[in-house]
């Protein structure tokens, strides 16, 4: 993650929940979609990668009841500092990058499952990072990447999608280096319709909720936002949330070590 992407989360923390708070059922409907596709289970070692405040993580939390903290590994330490009230999550302040590296260990290994939501095309060397995170999984161990495909219906201004289309990784990528990491991988989709007012999406857009934003300076944001009012003059926007689920499994373990806890940490 850059150094840029890294103040922008910093500067975004303590509004970054407030962005969801206009639907929280889509926060619970992407939670159930994470723990059907990583197939998770209470005793599971589980990591949520670019956690942020631990929005996923604590419906992750609230639908699984894990028996061990559920770690939220985030870089932004503003961003980790949202979920101290939740006592089952536990944050640890560390990119993908130094998971996969090995400079930064976490408490729970092997993973059983983890996933990193949104946050894939952060990460400069892909390849090498989801190879060292592959790495960090439990024989039968899934991995899920959860992203943007490489084209949005989002109401953005036309600058916006172009520079979007141009820079959103491909999924099918994604799947590739989990395929090289000797991983077991699908790419399926989801899709979810989202209702906003539209002048609550047009301060998220003023405030930058997406990362792709700030590369627009303060002018350019406004002749975008009125571009979107010229677009869409009606008062509530309905487009559709389309989400791609790149999953990869470590090649299995036997069945009696996949229920019980061999190799656990305590």
């Amino acid at each position: 993650m850059s150094g840029d992407v890294r103040q922008h989360y910093e500067r975004l923390a303590a509004t970054y929940d407030d962005n969801w708070a206009h639907d929280p059922a889509v926060i619970r409907w992407m939670s159930e979609r994470i723990v059907e596709a990583l197939d998770i289970r209470p005793a599971d070692r589980l990591a949520d990668i670019g956690s942020g405040t631990g929005l996923f993580a604590r419906q992750v939390d609230d639908i699984v009841r894990p028996l061990r903290p559920l770690q939220c590994i985030d870089p932004s330490a503003a961003m980790l500092g949202r979920i101290t009230d939740a006592p089952n999550l536990m944050a640890i302040e560390a990119s993908a990058e130094d998971l996969a590296l090995g400079r930064v260990t976490l408490p729970h290994l092997p993973l059983d499952a983890a996933w990193i939501k949104e946050a894939v095309h952060h990460i400069e060397d892909r390849a090498a990072t989801l190879t060292g995170l592959s790495q960090l999984l439990a024989p039968g161990g899934r991995l899920l990447i959860v992203m943007l495909p490489t084209t949005i219906a989002y109401p953005l201004f036309g600058a916006a999608i172009e520079k979007y289309e141009a820079l959103q990784p491909d999924p099918e990528d994604i799947a590739r280096h989990l395929r090289a990491a000797g991983l077991l991988t699908q790419v399926s989709h989801v899709e979810h319709p989202l209702t906003i007012d539209r002048e609550r999406y047009l301060a998220m857009v003023r405030d930058r909720y997406m990362s792709l934003l700030t590369l627009f300076d303060d002018a350019e944001i406004e002749a975008g936002i009125e571009e979107i009012r010229t677009r869409h003059p009606e008062p509530r926007l309905t487009f559709p949330d389309r989400f791609a689920f790149v999953l990869g499994r470590s090649p299995a373990a036997p069945a009696a070590e996949r229920s019980g806890t061999v190799g656990a940490t305590p």
